[in-house]
């Protein structure tokens, strides 16, 4: 039967990667081939309603029957996968996923593709491929992407260590625990008791002894902690504190710390596009933990997902969003330009999807009265800065129309697109969280710090409601300000302004006033 190319699905070699040569015919790869809902009509009027804040989240078996994969479809591929010699590794219909095994070969010719190993400076070597994926026409209405062919890194962590030098401008350094900042921030009073925060990670891993060393140093009582395998990841410490080791703690740290009470399971994934969105998927699936609000502390330019993983991650936060799963996300640390060094602006995926809470960052003073003084973080070139812009990919949602976007040097546009972030929170290495990694305590700042910071007293007002916040962007730009405004800064091209800028948001977290807006 004749083959079609799944829409989106071409990719390019990355800038600066050399093809090293063939890839070993006989290795075996896992591949996650996404399908389409049933009652696609139905899903977009329930996400209208969701999106002007207007809607109940759906049980999750109620959702997978209506709007997961159908049966045939879902057979379709399985019939494919039988034909080409593959192994069906996991078939979920309410996920609407389907995970493929099989050597590099049998992927090669069920999916007309030619896979090859690259080596590049910054990532090292990694399958890739070019062109198109291609599946049989009788599939191609089915197949919504095919994830995984390639395992380029799609991700980086979003942390970044004090450094030894004070730079040029920002705020005297300070360092905070997390306990610390809940208290400034006025959270409201819990422990997120019977809630579950999932967090999702694309490497490293933590260990217990620092867990339990810094729970008890904080006079807390340790969080239960779950390891979560997803497409044979796991927790798996590197013993390398610079490396995803740190960022893997002081996410279970930050997030801990804020919501003791709570569950944290986190979903370690192999880092590539199938890996990151399979992760995100099995956690709003879950239905052993039942996370009620999900940490992602990673991400990439928007520039470098391929438009169908952009769209198949994006569906899957949409889900999130119908059931009632708040997903925080850090904006990134390189400012406006995301760490692209083409003098354009770029915003970090996932925190640009509309789906997500997107959490920028700041720098803070206080002192035992409270916050004295709180402005965007931007260290200069050397120390970061909270990443934040207008999304090249995604179409302005209706919870930010007549917004304007402040530039550096002066003068306001109109958001045209969806802006980036929505919410801010201290993120500045010079004012961070003090954390213990591999039996060292350190200060580290980066905006994946303010993600589980956002998680945890989301975890502590689902608590105290009985009921899970769910989708919360449409009820925090109504309250207007449920926010501290930062009114001071830059991130590069943007700058603060009054309301909401594409710096740091609505601004940090005033605890008790978005705990009233999430009512």
């Amino acid at each position: 039967m004749a083959k079609q190319p799944v829409s989106g699905s071409d990719k390019n070699h990355p800038e600066g990667a050399t093809c090293v040569g063939a890839c070993n015919p006989a290795d075996e790869i896992e591949v996650v081939v996404m399908l389409r809902r049933q009652d696609e009509d139905g899903f977009k009027q329930l996400m209208a309603k969701i999106d002007a804040g207007e809607a109940e989240p759906v049980a999750r078996d109620a959702f997978e029957k209506r709007f997961g994969a159908s049966k045939e479809d879902v057979e379709k591929v399985e019939k494919f996968a039988a034909q080409y010699g593959l192994k069906v590794a996991r078939s979920d219909p309410g996920s609407r996923s389907v995970v493929l095994k099989g050597t590099i070969e049998q992927f090669q010719k069920a999916f007309d593709v030619k896979l090859e190993r690259f080596e590049h400076h910054n990532i090292g070597e990694f399958r890739g491929r070019t062109g198109p994926v291609n599946v049989p026409e009788d599939m191609h209405d089915a197949v919504t992407a095919v994830l995984g062919l390639d395992s380029r890194p799609q991700a980086r962590p979003h942390f970044r260590f004090r450094p030894p030098f004070k730079p040029a401008r920002g705020l005297a350094p300070a360092s905070f625990t997390p306990v610390d900042l809940a208290r400034l921030y006025d959270f409201p009073d819990g422990d997120g008791a019977g809630q579950c925060i999932a967090i999702i990670e694309l490497g490293g891993g933590y260990r217990t002894s620092d867990l339990t060393a810094y729970f008890s140093k904080l006079g807390l009582k340790a969080p239960k902690v779950v390891a979560v395998s997803v497409d044979e990841a796991k927790n798996a410490p590197t013993g390398n504190p610079n490396g995803p080791d740190s960022e893997v703690t002081l996410d279970i740290e930050i997030a801990g710390s804020v919501a003791p009470g709570a569950v944290i399971a986190v979903y370690f994934a192999p880092n590539s596009d199938s890996g990151f969105v399979d992760a995100v998927n099995r956690a709003i699936h879950d239905a052993t933990h039942k996370p009620s609000v999900v940490s992602i502390s990673w991400g990439g330019p928007e520039s470098m997902w391929t438009s169908q993983s952009l769209s198949a991650f994006n569906d899957v936060l949409q889900t999130a969003a119908a059931l009632g799963v708040t997903v925080c996300a850090a904006s990134g640390d390189s400012g406006s330009s995301d760490g692209i060094g083409d003098g354009q602006d770029h915003v970090d995926f996932p925190a640009s999807s509309p789906y997500t809470l997107a959490c920028g960052g700041t720098g803070l003073s206080a002192s035992a009265s409270g916050i004295q003084q709180e402005v965007v973080w931007n260290d200069g070139d050397q120390g970061g800065a909270g990443g934040g812009g207008v999304s090249g990919a995604f179409a302005l949602p209706v919870w930010q129309k007549g917004l304007t976007v402040a530039r550096t040097g002066g003068g306001h546009t109109a958001l045209a697109k969806r802006g980036v972030p929505d919410v801010a929170g201290d993120a500045s290495p010079q004012t961070g969280y003090e954390v213990l990694i591999g039996g060292n305590e350190t200060v580290v700042g980066g905006t994946s710090a303010v993600a589980p910071l956002w998680a945890a007293l989301l975890a502590r007002i689902n608590a105290i409601n009985g009921k899970p916040a769910g989708f919360v962007n449409p009820k925090l730009y109504r309250a207007k300000t449920a926010c501290r405004d930062i009114t001071e800064g830059n991130n590069g091209s943007f700058a603060a302004a009054a309301g909401w800028d594409a710096c740091t948001g609505l601004g940090s977290p005033d605890g008790a006033k978005v705990a009233a807006a999430l009512k």
